[in-house]
């Protein structure tokens, strides 16, 4: 009696492995049907004839084949497939879990968050005729993933050379004064990580890209202000910056704190220029205030001569003063003082 149930339990733990199994094989062959439906229908008889072998050949050998069919794309990245060269009706796959064929499929990650490069300082002909070099920054972010894969070999690339011929062919359109700045001008921006899921998912590169967003937006605000406004109002331009910056890397997980202008150069012919003018300027100040002095001094003489006209005997004490004065001065001259009466009196005749 034990024998025999021992034996029907053995039954029915052998029943219970072969219905797992089975739902393992149904469960295999549903998800690669739900593959086929979503193939190209244009991929022939031999083509078909390839993926049915492809199936039977990854049934048979599940359960290890299950781990060379599931394909895992991170939150940031979208899967193109290939079967037999043929783009998967649908669209990307992704993020998360997706199946493939072994021996038919093959796939493409695309990233899809937003990539910074700079541009190489290009030789630009302006419009009155002036060589300048200039450089420039571009962020991008693919949006169409299929259209990146199937319509272009290397969309980065691309985009690149496309970011220097367009940089030529608009500065191309400007004059010189239109594009250059007479000032060299250094900041200092505090920044932190918000959130860290959109700095991770939304950008290639969250620290580099608010380095070079910080230096064209300092570029930027620098370009609608005059050069008194640059070096008097430093903490309005760097409120301006520091909210610009904010709202730009929201998207990013960024969190702008805080900007500081912290030092405005100038070139050095400017320099010279603007100190030629300071010195002309305490120049013109200082004659005019010899000139005020001289006509002061000679309303106050005018003055004093008209009072010691009226009094003779005032003359005589400045007479006499001027002879106390000369007498201090240690000098071998003689004078001999003669009474201005008598002086009158030889003049007259």
């Amino acid at each position: 009696m034990e024998y025999g149930r021992e034996t029907t339990s053995m039954r029915e733990e052998e029943r219970k492995k072969r219905q797992i199994v089975k739902q393992d094989y149904l469960y295999s062959y549903l998800s690669f049907v739900l593959a086929l439906e979503n193939s190209d229908n244009d991929i022939g008889l031999c083509g078909w004839i390839l993926v049915v072998f492809s199936i039977i050949l990854t049934l048979v050998t599940l359960p290890l084949s299950i781990w060379m069919c599931i394909k895992i794309v991170k939150e940031y990245e979208r899967a193109i497939i290939f079967r037999l060269g043929r783009i998967l009706r649908g669209g990307a796959k992704g993020p998360g879990l997706f199946f493939i064929l072994p021996c038919t499929d093959s796939f493409i990650n695309v990233d899809m968050r937003t990539i910074t490069f700079d541009i190489p300082p290009q030789e630009v002909l302006t419009k009155d005729s002036v060589t300048v070099s200039v450089d420039g920054v571009v962020y991008y972010r693919v949006q169409n993933a299929t259209l990146a894969v199937a319509n272009i070999t290397n969309a980065d690339a691309a985009t690149r050379l496309l970011a220097q011929t367009t940089l030529r062919n608009v500065l191309g359109t400007k004059n010189l004064a239109e594009i250059l700045s007479d000032l060299s001008v250094d900041g200092v921006v505090y920044y932190r990580v918000q959130n860290a899921t959109l700095a991770v998912a939304n950008i290639t590169n969250a620290d580099a890209a608010t380095r070079l967003l910080a230096q064209t937006t300092l570029r930027n605000v620098l370009g609608t202000k005059n050069l008194a406004e640059i070096l008097s109002d430093r903490e309005e331009i760097a409120h301006s910056m520091q909210s610009t910056l904010d709202d730009a890397t929201d998207d990013w997980g960024i969190k702008v704190e805080r900007v500081e202008i912290k030092d405005v150069k100038l070139p050095l012919q400017l320099q010279r220029a603007m100190a030629a003018e300071a010195e002309a300027s305490r120049e013109a100040r200082a004659k005019v205030i010899a000139a005020e002095g001289e006509m002061n001094a000679s309303r106050a003489l005018k003055e004093a001569s008209l009072v010691i006209a009226e009094s003779p005997s005032a003359l005589q004490l400045r007479y006499l003063q001027t002879l106390n004065t000369i007498a201090a001065e240690k000098n071998s001259t003689i004078i001999f003082p003669l009474p201005i009466d008598m002086m009158q009196s030889f003049m007259k005749h």
